[in-house]
């Protein structure tokens, strides 16, 4: 089925991709029969590997002929229709074993901001909205890259569920010289730019709900009051809007769902008193929003629902074709316009050219007439000229002149400032060698003083030995010449030691 193909292409190529060994854009055929025998099991296709022994006579394959055998011998088994939903479980299969074969070129990576989860939910969304291009520098080789509009309809989603404000221009002036982006130049942007101060939990919140709205199609989900079929009271639950089915639960957590509604082009809305009237081929269901507002949005949605409910594509699918037909409207508009202006140019510069042959004609026959001028008349100019060149002559003089008499003053303004500054340059240093010879002074004066104090010490030092020997000489005498009684302590007299102030002094 080319529908299906068409909408796996991306996935499969970036799977392709990682079983490539060199730059060369080429896979070796074993490695091939394993991607295609999981595709083919997961289709219900056995054996369609077996093929590709004698597909081609080489024994690597471009992607090109890959994706050429993938349409002849595996998706051409399948059924010309399928339904949306089937159709989604495909891809989503296909998705994952793709992602299973390459998500180790994007593991490893610096900065490690997303988990695995919801790498495999960007993975997706990107296949979705990317477009397989050729490589400009590389033959038969091609590359999946998400166009800039489309990388900040995304970013802007992340960054809005996760309470933020998207700032679009700077968004534009960081992306102006990238037109498209590759899968891992797509992470580090979020992870870099959008991403860095995320909890965990709170991003694969954000990333599943992104995921639910591009992937599965989900229009809308909120609260509403439904009536019952055998009680008609009101009755609150949690409403996921797709395109072919309206799925309620009894809270927000979708675990334990309560029914399905099936949408079909025959299904249509109708409101009145705040209620809104959905006429499927059952019956009609009452359902009640909480304010105006909501009313609005949920009749809205669920008219978009109905009208996309009979596609054989998905809504957001249908949407990124849209864009994406627009964007080719608007460069083909833009290069009709610059091939507009380029003929205008290449008008003008004809134009341009016509201008100077007449100049040039008209020029011609001015010198014709000039030739027919007397003698005369060309003495005449002669002088007049001779005049001009003299007061010009005489205006330059006057100008150099003028220019060096300002020269001059200015040359004696510059003296008379250097003979200031030299003046003052002097006053400076005199009054530098007068405090310095004060300090010498100083130095001097402290010098002869401090001699004066050692010799003051000396004789200090002098008079206290003489006193030291006198009272030595006195205890010695004293000592001599009396004799201390039995059982008389016998009381000993201090030395005489001069204090450290005395010393000083």
């Amino acid at each position: 089925m080319a529908t299906l193909l068409k909408n796996v292409t991306n996935s499969i190529w970036h799977a392709f991709n990682s079983l490539s060994t060199d730059n060369s854009g080429n896979v070796v055929k074993s490695k091939l029969k394993v991607l295609t025998a999981n595709i083919g099991t997961l289709l219900d296709l056995y054996g369609v590997e077996k093929g590709l022994e004698h597909y081609r006579s080489t024994t690597s394959l471009n992607f090109y002929h890959y994706k050429y055998y993938l349409l002849k011998e595996v998706f051409s088994s399948l059924p010309d229709t399928l339904s949306l939903n089937l159709l989604r479980q495909y891809e989503a299969s296909i998705d994952e074993v793709c992602w299973l074969v390459c998500k180790r070129l994007y593991l490893n990576r610096e900065p490690h901001i997303l988990p695995d989860e919801c790498l495999h939910y960007l993975f997706r969304v990107f296949c979705m909205l990317g477009e397989l291009q050729p490589c400009a520098t590389q033959q038969d080789v091609f590359q999946v890259v998400l166009e800039r509009s489309e990388v900040g309809l995304v970013s802007c989603q992340l960054v809005t569920s996760l309470g933020g404000d998207w700032d679009q221009e700077s968004y534009d002036s960081l992306t102006v010289n990238t037109p498209g982006f590759r899968f891992s130049t797509f992470l580090t942007l979020l992870e870099t730019k959008y991403l860095s101060d995320v909890e965990e939990p709170v991003l694969i919140e954000a990333v599943t709900a992104l995921a639910s709205t591009f992937l599965c199609d989900v229009i809308k989900k909120g609260n509403l009051m439904k009536k019952g079929y055998l009680l008609p009271t009101l009755r609150e639950y949690w409403f996921v809007l797709q395109p072919t089915q309206m799925a309620y639960y009894k809270n927000m957590d979708e675990k334990e769902q309560c029914g399905m509604i099936n949408l079909d082009p025959n299904c249509w809305v109708d409101t009145s008193a705040n209620r809104i009237y959905l006429h499927t081929n059952e019956r009609c269901i009452e359902l009640a929003p909480h304010d105006h507002r909501s009313r609005l949005q949920w009749v809205s949605s669920l008219q978009i629902a109905i009208s996309q409910s009979g596609r054989g594509q998905g809504y957001q699918r249908t949407l990124a074709a849209r864009r994406r037909k627009q964007r080719q409207i608007d460069e083909a508009e833009s290069r009709r316009k610059s091939s507009i202006i380029h003929d205008m140019g290449v008008q003008l510069q004809a134009e341009k050219l016509a201008r100077v042959a007449a100049e040039l004609e008209a020029q011609e026959l001015k010198v014709a007439q000039e030739k027919q001028v007397t003698h005369l008349e060309a003495l005449l100019e002669e002088e007049i000229q001779a005049k001009r060149d003299e007061e010009i002559v005489r205006s330059l003089q006057a100008r150099v002149l003028r220019e060096e008499w300002e020269k001059r003053e200015e040359l004696e303004q510059l003296q008379v400032e250097q003979r200031l500054l030299l003046e003052q340059e002097r006053e400076k240093r005199r009054e530098f060698e007068a405090k310095q010879k004060e300090k010498e002074n100083q130095l001097l004066a402290a010098e002869a003083r401090l001699r004066e104090l050692e010799e003051e010490r000396q004789r200090l030092d002098r008079e206290l030995q003489k006193a030291r020997d006198r009272i030595y000489y006195v205890e010695h005498t004293m000592t001599q010449h009396s004799t201390p009684k039995a059982g008389t302590k016998v009381r000993r007299t201090m030395s005489f030691m001069p204090s450290t102030r005395d010393r000083l002094l």
